[in-house]
């Protein structure tokens, strides 16, 4: 592994010049906004505050980034975790709500509806977000991660906060919260926590009706987990993922999800295995909430209509159903006249029939609901665009689940587009993985869609140092990213049975064989481009590029009208298979296995997520 880490040196000689020193963060994060109050008790502007100039939106991001928690620190989270100090966890929160000028009182003001899962927590809320914002409410929507800027996670009526709000707010909590560490001898808060108190300092500020929070990972010691009286809480399906820190089974993952419920409040939740299942409605018991199982779509009856999705999948009739669940009793519980509180509706001792919550009924869906099902938008999710004779299929699928749903609504929609087309279609996979994910299982579900070439790159979008801040990543090491593209490559390789002399790739990995290297020009532009001569036994090329902007290039052929020209250009590489591409009738590209890995592809393709 040494051998390639110095083969690649020169390649990414740029990235490394293009992170922030650790210094240099230490300075952003002393930044302070004029007329913050020093504490929330205190009316004075501090010294430094006083002579600082205006912030800018890019600012704020960039002191952001300093609370992000280095690979290390987050390896020792882990292991205090499996020591049991996860308590500690919303008792630090707890801290830094009242450092940055808010009561735990307070949030309880907020009507919050509290989802967790591990696939479809966020379609859900998104579903939640348009339908009730149909409703004439003031809605908020705290979700993770973001795509391309930050401040998507943050939403007040259906659209990220401005940046200008974003900046104003961040700059009131920041200040607050720094310039409390000492005198309260605390830290300041790791990346999501931070943004976490932010969204509800923002919901407070803006005078939200209603709040829609989704859980970062689990539940029961998330940092969302401080809000004490949400009107409704929610869980979609469940799956393994984050197995360090939730449990390496779905019945102890399932017991962390259901750490959201709250005695007397309400909560709702889809089909489970029965295994999760029964430790869902264990955990209702032992906290004292009503748990419901909610129907499938169909039993929702809309004037003989069948009910349209705005998000595609058969995966997300689920997702629906839990969302109008979620709203319809969020509704009731503020008296709309639609939804009259059924008397006995608040009687929380129910009987479980083996260890299944009882099955909540349909109910003929509004007008707000119906379009707010059909028209909902949730980017990176089962999206499609598409350029020319380039077709993008994007899915930010990163657990077995949700890949195994990405690969049937990819399957159905990539047949149909092709069997319009006349002439030859190509299909290929970018794919990357984050975290501790087994990427060789998931890649073995997208076996069967067969693709002609499978791309890997890291989730960074250039080389170049035209990185801003929002896509900033401090917690992963360069090492670590380049570790994980050329695992992916070789578990793919093998799943393919591709001959080791047939392969694109790096130098210094096992499928090294006498590979010829690109010319030193192109590695120092950050081609990072390895190959071989086609031979006729090959099955699926699989390439390795180090950045989005490169890879995405290399796929498209200058075929896609509106994607931008990069300097190290690509096409200038005489690659087997270039030929195919440019020949082709129609490029089918799925790109999935992580969302940041789409956000990435998204800020490429679509100029005005960036505005």
């Amino acid at each position: 592994m040494a051998r390639l880490f110095r083969a690649l040196t020169g390649a990414w000689l740029i990235i490394h010049k293009s992170l922030v020193t650790g210094a240099e963060r230490k300075g952003a994060g002393h930044r302070t906004l004029p007329g913050v109050w020093r504490r929330r008790y205190s009316r004075a502007p501090t010294k430094a505050a006083l002579c600082l100039p205006a912030m800018e939106y890019q600012d704020a991001v960039r002191a952001l980034n300093t609370l992000q928690t280095n690979a290390s620190t987050l390896e020792q989270i882990r292991r205090e975790q499996e020591r049991g100090q996860k308590q500690g966890t919303l008792e630090a929160m707890k801290s830094f709500v009242y450092r940055a000028g808010m009561t735990i009182e307070e949030l309880d003001q907020l009507a919050i509806i509290h989802v967790t899962g591990t696939k479809g927590k966020g379609s859900t809320c998104a579903f939640c977000e348009k339908i009730l914002h149909n409703y004439g409410l003031k809605t908020g929507f705290y979700s993770s991660p973001h795509l391309v800027q930050v401040r998507e996670r943050i939403r007040v009526n259906g659209k990220p906060i401005s940046k200008d709000l974003f900046t104003k707010y961040f700059w009131q909590v920041y200040s607050r919260l720094d310039e409390s560490k000492d005198t309260d001898s605390g830290p300041m808060p790791a990346y999501f926590r931070f943004l976490t108190i932010l969204a509800f300092h923002v919901f407070l500020h803006e005078k939200v009706d209603l709040a829609i929070i989704e859980v970062g990972i689990g539940g029961a010691y998330d940092c969302t987990n401080i809000i004490r009286r949400p009107v409704v809480s929610g869980v979609s399906s469940l799956g393994i993922d984050h197995v360090s820190i939730l449990g390496d089974t779905m019945e102890k993952i399932a017991w962390q999800k259901g750490g959201i419920f709250k005695p007397g409040v309400p909560a709702f939740t889809v089909p489970q295995p029965s295994g999760p299942m029964a430790v869902l409605v264990e955990r209702a018991k032992e906290i004292g909430c009503s748990l419901q199982l909610c129907p499938s779509l169909e039993d929702f009856q809309s004037e003989g209509e069948k009910l349209s999705l705005g998000l595609a999948g058969e995966h997300q009739k689920s997702n629906a159903s839990l969302a109008l669940q979620l709203c319809r009793t969020w509704l009731q519980h503020h008296h709309h006249p639609d939804f009259p509180l059924l008397q006995g509706s608040q009687d929380f001792a129910r009987e479980y029939v083996r260890q299944q919550p009882p099955i909540s009924s349909g109910f003929c869906p509004t007008t707000a609901m119906i379009d707010g099902l059909r028209d909902t938008e949730w980017l990176g999710r089962s999206q499609i665009l598409k350029r020319g004779p380039v077709t993008y299929y994007i899915d930010g699928a990163h657990t077995i689940g949700s890949i195994k749903a990405c690969v049937k609504w990819f399957r159905e929609h990539s047949v149909k587009e092709a069997q319009a087309v006349r002439g030859s279609v190509v299909q290929v996979l970018l794919f990357n993985t984050t975290g501790e994910r087994d990427a060789a299982a998931l890649l073995k579900l997208l076996m069967p869609c067969q693709f002609d070439f499978a791309v890997f790159c890291p989730n960074l979008l250039d080389t170049a140092q035209n990185l801003n801040a929002d896509q900033k990543n401090y917690t992963v090491s360069l090492e670590n990213m380049l570790s994980r593209c050329l695992v992916n490559h070789r578990a793919w390789c093998k799943l393919t049975e591709v001959k080791r002399d047939s392969l694109w790739s790096l130098p210094g990995s096992t499928l090294e064989s006498s590979t010829t290297l690109v010319k030193k020009g192109d590695l120092d532009e950050g081609m990072l481009l390895f190959h071989e001569p086609e031979r006729e036994q090959i099955t699926t090329r699989a390439l390795v590029f180090p950045c989005i902007n490169n890879g995405l290039h290399w796929i498209t052929q200058g075929r896609d009208p509106d994607l931008q020209p990069t300097l190290a250009n690509p096409l200038n590489v005489n690659l087997a298979g270039a030929a195919t591409l440019k020949e082709a009738s129609t490029i089918q590209i799925l790109i999935t296995g992580s969302l940041h890995l789409v956000g990435g592809c998204l800020k490429l393709l679509d100029q005005s997520l960036s505005q």
